[in-house]
C-alpha cells in the first residue's frame, strides 16, 4: 500500500479545501516571515550603523529627519549648519571623534558624501582595492556600488545635483575612483564617499562659467574659504557617558544648530513602527489559526465520509498507524506548498514593497531572514498543523471496523 498515493489523491478529491489550506496558511507564512523580515532588517540597521555614533549636529528641524537623513541616508537633510562652528564644537574635551559630512549630489541614486577619512572608521569599513581619498574629485565606493553598476578603480563619472537620479542637472566635475570598500553589510556599503573639498567646488564651479580661468586662484585661496563653508551634519562619537547630559542640551539652547540622538530618535520610531508591525503579526498568527481549522475540518471530514474504505483497507492487513500516517502525510504536504507558496509571495510582495516606496531603493537596505529565524516560524506552523491533524485522527484512533462495515450494508 503506498501511503503517498493514497494521500495526495485525497489532496485531489476535495480541491476546495485543498485550495483554501493551502491559500490561507501560505498567507499566514507570508505575513509571519515579512514581518520577522522587516523588524530583523531594522533591529539590523539600527545596530550596525550606529554602533559608533552618539550624537548628530545639524540644522534646525526634525530631529528624526537629521538622524535618518545623516546615518541611515534616507530622507532629506535639513539643512546646513556652518563648518567653522562645527570645527568648534568637534573641539570639545569630551568628544572622542567629530566627523563633518556633506552631501546633496549623487550618481545613479546612491548618494555622494563629502567627508574626511574618519567616516569609513565609523563603520569600521577597510579598503578591498585601491586607496583612500587625497585630493578633491576622487571618490572610494561602498561595495555595493561598485557591484551593481560595474565601477572599478581608474573609472570617472558626472554626479547629478540633488538626492535623486535624474539627468537635468549634472555637474561638468568628474569624479575619479581610487578605492573600492569591502563588504560590511553596513549603509556605507551604498554611498560613494569623497572629500569635503570636491562636494564645495563641485558646488562653487557649478555656479562659475568660468570654471578653468578661477581654478589656480581658488586653490591659493582653499584654506580662507572654509571659513564660509557649510557642512550637512556632524557625526559625534563620545569619550564617556556624562557627554549625553550636557552637550546635547548645550548645543540645542545655546547655537542655531540641533543636537539629536540618533539611538533615542530611532529606538522611538521603532517603538512606534514595531505596534503595527505587531498588529500585522497577530492578524497573521489569528490567519495560521483559521488555516488550522480548516486542515482539521478537512482532515476530520474526510475520515469520516470515507470510514467504510478504512475499515476496509483495516480488514486488508493496514494498521492504525498506516491510516494516521496517511492522514499525517497528507497535512504534511498542504504544509510544504504553502510553505514554498509563501516563500515566493514574501519575495514579490517585499519587492513591491521596496519599488512603491518614494525613496531611492538603493538606500533601502532588507537583511536576509537568518536561518534561526525562518526554522523558528516554520516549527511553530508545523507544530500548529500538526495539532490539528491530531485532533481529526481521533476517530480512527477509536474506529470500530464491525460497527462501520455493518451499517455500511
Amino acid at each position: 500500500m503506498n501511503i503517498w498515493k493514497i494521500s495526495i489523491q485525497n489532496i485531489k478529491s476535495k480541491p476546495l479545501y485543498s485550495f483554501l489550506s493551502i491559500f490561507i496558511l501560505s498567507l499566514s507564512v507570508t505575513l509571519l516571515l515579512g514581518i520577522q523580515q522587516l523588524k530583523k532588517s531594522f533591529e539590523t540597521q539600527i545596530e550596525n550603523n550606529l554602533s559608533q555614533i552618539d550624537l548628530v549636529i545639524g540644522a534646525k528641524g526634525s530631529p528624526l529627519q537629521l538622524t535618518l537623513a545623516s546615518v541611515l541616508h534616507i530622507d532629506n537633510p535639513t539643512g546646513n549648519i556652518p563648518y567653522e562652528d562645527a570645527k568648534k564644537i568637534g573641539k570639545n574635551s569630551m568628544i572622542k571623534l567629530a566627523v563633518p559630512i556633506s552631501y546633496g549630489d549623487n550618481y545613479k541614486g546612491y548618494r555622494i558624501v563629502g567627508t574626511t577619512n574618519q567616516f569609513i572608521s565609523l563603520y569600521k569599513a577597510e579598503l578591498k582595492k585601491g586607496r583612500k581619498v587625497q585630493k578633491a574629485m576622487e571618490v572610494i565606493l561602498g561595495n555595493t556600488v561598485a557591484k551593481e553598476l560595474h565601477l572599478k578603480i581608474g573609472d570617472s563619472f558626472l554626479s547629478s545635483h540633488g538626492l535623486i537620479e535624474n539627468n537635468i542637472e549634472v555637474h561638468s566635475d568628474k569624479l575619479t575612483i581610487v578605492g573600492i570598500l569591502k563588504p560590511t553589510q553596513k549603509v556605507i556599503d551604498r554611498l560613494i564617499i569623497t572629500n569635503l573639498e570636491s562636494v564645495w567646488e563641485t558646488h562653487d564651479h557649478g555656479n562659475n562659467e568660468h570654471h578653468e580661468e578661477q581654478e589656480h586662484h581658488e586653490e591659493h585661496k582653499h584654506h580662507e574659504e572654509h571659513e564660509d563653508k557649510e557642512i550637512t551634519s556632524l557625526l559625534v562619537t563620545f569619550k564617556n557617558p556624562r557627554a549625553f547630559l550636557t552637550i546635547p542640551r548645550k548645543i540645542n539652547k545655546h547655537t542655531s544648530m540641533q543636537a539629536a540622538l540618533p539611538k533615542y530618535e530611532l529606538g522611538k520610531l521603532y517603538k512606534y513602527t514595531n505596534i503595527g508591525l505587531q498588529t500585522i503579526s497577530w492578524i497573521g498568527y489569528l490567519i495560521l489559526i483559521i488555516s488550522c481549522v480548516i486542515i482539521f475540518i478537512s482532515s476530520y471530514k474526510m475520515i469520516k465520509e470515507r470510514a467504510f474504505d478504512l475499515a476496509i483497507l483495516r480488514t486488508y492487513g493496514a494498521n492504525n498507524y498506516q491510516l494516521i500516517k496517511m492522514v499525517i502525510y497528507e497535512g504534511g504536504i498542504i504544509v510544504l506548498i504553502a510553505f514554498l507558496l509563501g516563500f515566493l509571495l514574501i519575495k514579490i510582495a517585499l519587492g513591491t514593497i521596496v519599488s512603491l516606496i518614494q525613496i531611492s531603493n538603493q538606500q533601502i537596505i532588507l537583511q536576509e531572514l537568518v536561518f534561526k529565524d525562518f526554522l523558528q516560524i516554520a516549527s511553530f506552523v508545523f507544530l500548529m498543523v500538526f495539532l490539528s491533524i491530531s485532533l481529526a485522527i481521533y476517530p480512527i484512533i477509536n474506529m470500530n471496523i464491525s460497527t462501520i462495515l455493518s451499517n455500511e450494508k
